[in-house]
């Protein structure tokens, strides 16, 4: 009977997920083994299913609009997508506890950082809304231009791989702010991308998890419905919402996924 619930839950997830350029897996997984008694493993595996329908979708809406650093993306994915497989290995053989806790505190300490650099830069978030309103390509190829931001990028964009695999997030909780904070991108930009980038960061995940039986696929089709839609209104309602305002949500966010992994696993 509860599965009845599930696209319009799905509905709500997919519009906040698209709307700050994360999968949505923070949201499913404590879904699923709360409500509907999913292991840890066969929630991860099913959320990162999920994912993979709620990023195409937005993906197609954000590019319509031209906010995708495609180039970017492909050069993350390269990296997000080796640490999603090896996520999704080490699921059975990892400490659960002390990942989550370790995750957990992460998640509050770069929440914190990107609401504190919103008072310091406020001059910086205003020339980050103009430039989001006319993205062009030599901004994109700037950002290239720099081994350092790109190396620095790519290098911790395997451990939002890593993550993505192992606790079926998608991996946006950690690539916005790797691309905000460590290459310097703008945030209306960076939601965009990363929702392409989970394209494959989650396929890489499923594909290990499908082999370890970890995925329910009836579940991720009936939640995929609901997420499907929502990445619309989400994608439309992110271009509507200032870069500030934008990043005080996501960090919002942070700080919730980040208490709640905190008091599950303490």
């Amino acid at each position: 009977m509860l599965e009845a619930f599930l696209p319009i839950l799905g509905f709500m997830i997919g519009t906040v997920a698209s709307m700050v350029g994360v999968g949505g897996g923070i949201f499913i997984v404590p879904l699923l083994t709360l409500f509907y008694e999913f292991s840890p493993p066969l929630a991860v595996g099913t959320s990162l299913a999920t994912i993979i329908f709620t990023s195409s979708a937005s993906t197609v809406n954000y590019s319509r609009q031209r906010r995708i650093y495609y180039r970017i993306g492909l050069v993350l994915a390269m990296a997000t997508v080796p640490g999603s497989y090896l996520g999704a290995h080490i699921t059975s053989i990892i400490d659960e506890q002390l990942l989550g806790l370790i995750f957990g505190a992460f998640l509050l300490f770069i929440a914190l950082r990107m609401i504190f650099k919103l008072d310091l830069h406020s001059k910086k978030n205003s020339d980050e809304k103009k430039t989001n309103t006319n993205p062009t390509a030599n901004s994109e190829g700037s950002l290239l231009k720099s081994r350092r931001h790109v190396l620095l990028g790519s290098t911790l964009s395997f451990f939002g791989g890593l993550s993505s695999g192992l606790l079926g997030i998608g991996g946006g909780s950690l690539l916005v702010p790797i691309m905000v904070l460590a290459m310097n991108m703008p945030i209306h930009i960076t939601v965009a991308t990363s929702m392409f980038t989970m394209i494959f960061t989650s396929g890489s995940g499923v594909m290990k998890h499908f082999s370890l039986g970890n995925i329910d696929f009836g579940y991720a089709v009936l939640i995929a419905l609901g997420t499907i839609f929502g990445a619309q209104l989400g994608a439309y309602a992110s271009k509507r919402i200032s870069s500030r305002n934008l990043r005080r949500i996501f960090g919002a966010i942070l700080i919730i996924v980040g208490t709640r992994m905190i008091l599950k696993y303490a």
